[in-house]
């Protein structure tokens, strides 16, 4: 016996592959100039910055804009006076720091991934909760604070509150790195006898390397990028190169043209540092730090 089956109406015909694969290069390339078109916003005032650098001050400041000028190197030359002091204590406040919020900060993260306790969390909670903190709203106290205990324009008391502004970040980078480690290599370390200490440097501390280069590229750049705090902490002494910047607006008015000479000599040692670590620190953040 036939059946018959009933009438549905007309079917869709399947889209063809062509037709597919062109509407995955359409969204590809549509794909690829919005990922342009963001980073040219993020670099132009970069971009803008090098080219003031090259102009003089009326040009730096003409409106409109001038874009065809002939290139000068006087702006570095008068930015260079000033910036060799200003690099030396950079470079110590931002490597010291780093050092030091490292030797305070690893042996927490540790105890907090490997041994937690029952308010773990609430420790790490907190120590997050402070880099939320509004630097205007505590700058008056440390101020006092740094003034009683002789700290102020030193690079001890520099390097001690950028150690105080990364320590939450190395906490709860290294945290994650540490948590990442199988636990079971631990529990063989203590059937072969390791104490707590062998577990950390001969364990723990080999395993995170990719996470603590890639912690330190960071901590070092918040230290070197900071301005508020060393604006108002420092003066002439331990100045790094953001109060060096920020030395170019006078009571003259503000020489637009130097100020960025010294802004791209400012940010050229962290760019070649990062262009240089940049294979370390995509392998320590894809290791587990940013989740």
């Amino acid at each position: 016996m036939t059946t018959i089956q009933p009438n549905t109406g007309p079917t869709k015909a399947a889209p063809s592959g062509g037709q597919s694969k062109s509407r995955n290069q359409l969204r590809n390339t549509l794909l690829t100039i919005v990922t342009y078109i963001i980073a040219l916003s993020f670099l132009f005032p970069l971009i803008w910055m090098f080219m003031a650098a090259f102009k003089t001050e009326a040009q730096a400041i003409a409106s409109p804009p001038i874009f065809a000028f002939t290139p000068i190197l006087e702006n570095f030359s008068n930015a260079l006076s000033g910036y060799f002091p200003a690099l030396k204590n950079s470079l110590i406040a931002a490597v010291g720091s780093t050092i030091l919020a490292f030797i305070l900060g690893l042996p927490a993260a540790f105890a907090l991934a490997v041994y937690p306790t029952a308010r773990a969390q609430n420790v790490l909670t907190w120590m997050l909760s402070t880099k939320m903190m509004p630097a205007v709203g505590v700058i008056v106290p440390l101020f006092l604070l740094f003034r009683n205990l002789h700290l102020l324009d030193t690079l001890p008391g520099l390097i001690l509150m950028y150690t105080t502004m990364n320590l939450p970040l190395v906490v709860w980078m290294m945290h994650s790195y540490m948590t990442e480690i199988p636990f079971a290599i631990y529990e063989a370390a203590k059937v072969d006898g390791a104490s707590v200490a062998q577990e950390f440097f001969i364990i723990a501390l080999p395993l995170a390397m990719p996470g603590v280069a890639a912690t330190a590229l960071l901590a070092v750049i918040f230290a070197w990028n900071e301005v508020f705090f060393a604006v108002n902490l420092t003066s002439s002494d331990a100045a790094p190169l953001s109060v060096f910047i920020s030395s170019f607006k006078t009571g003259m008015g503000l020489f637009w043209a130097q100020m960025s000479a010294a802004a791209v000599l400012t940010v050229l040692p962290v760019l070649i540092f990062g262009w240089v670590a940049q294979r370390q620190l995509i392998r320590g953040l894809s290791f587990g730090a940013v989740k």
